[in-house]
């Protein structure tokens, strides 16, 4: 007897929600656009780097960029939104088709954290953004500091977690190509030792390792994952 309160019979075999290929297309796009306002694209200086010395970035924050950094500011922050919403729609889906496993649970929780991370990230840049702010060195250091911190390992480790999440139950129950699953637990691996950017310099390439490669391979798996369970066809709504 088919349990009317189980919400895979009640959709009819089909996962209800948004399309996650989508919403991470959107995710993709909201930060690439944020990264315009801030690189050599409309300017002769690009956002600068924790390595940098302290009095280029002191330079750089006290010239005429606020209105650039409070645009970045604000990309950052909206595309944490539909960071949040794929990550919540992904973990849906997987408890859709059954598992029962922690994976999801994991994604959850790394997805949570790496949209609050990207947030509190653009947060910090808006401040740092706003009139009279750079006048101060030290709070200048301070600000740069925690927007690389929270905004680079702060998101790619949780990013890692949302990946790994994703990928061992879909490999496990062949949810994903095998091709795309291993993918995504190489690219989770790699935000994992991404925290190692905060003790050695020259780990700072594993962030932008995970984090780029993150974007294709989260737009893959969203539009890749089924929506209907094995066995069942989708019903057009």
């Amino acid at each position: 007897m088919t349990d009317l309160n189980d919400p895979r019979a009640a959709s009819g075999g089909a996962h209800r929600g948004p399309n996650p290929g989508a919403v991470a297309a959107v995710f993709t796009l909201l930060f690439l656009a944020s990264l315009v306002p801030v690189t050599l694209l409309v300017s002769d200086t690009h956002f600068p780097s924790p390595l940098q010395p302290p009095e280029e970035v002191v330079a750089y924050f006290r010239g005429d960029v606020g209105a650039r950094l409070r645009a970045c500011a604000f990309l950052q922050f909206s595309a944490a939104i539909p960071l949040g919403i794929l990550s919540a729609t992904m973990v849906s889906r997987l408890r859709f088709h059954g598992t029962s496993a922690a994976g999801p649970s994991i994604a959850w929780f790394g997805g949570l954290l790496a949209s609050a991370a990207m947030a509190l990230s653009a947060l910090f840049q808006w401040s740092l953004a706003q009139p009279g702010v750079a006048d101060d060195a030290a709070l200048v250091r301070v600000l740069h500091f925690m927007i690389f911190a929270v905004g680079g390992p702060g998101y790619t480790v949780p990013l890692g977690l949302l990946l790994a999440g994703i990928c061992v139950p879909a490999l496990v129950m062949r949810l994903l190509p095998r091709w795309l699953a291993v993918s995504g637990l190489v690219l989770g691996a790699i935000g994992e030792l991404s925290a190692l950017s905060l003790l050695v310099p020259g780990a700072l390439f594993l962030i932008p390792l995970t984090r780029f490669p993150g974007f294709l391979w989260l737009i893959a798996a969203g539009f890749t994952l089924p929506r209907a369970r094995r066995g069942q066809r989708v019903a057009h709504a």
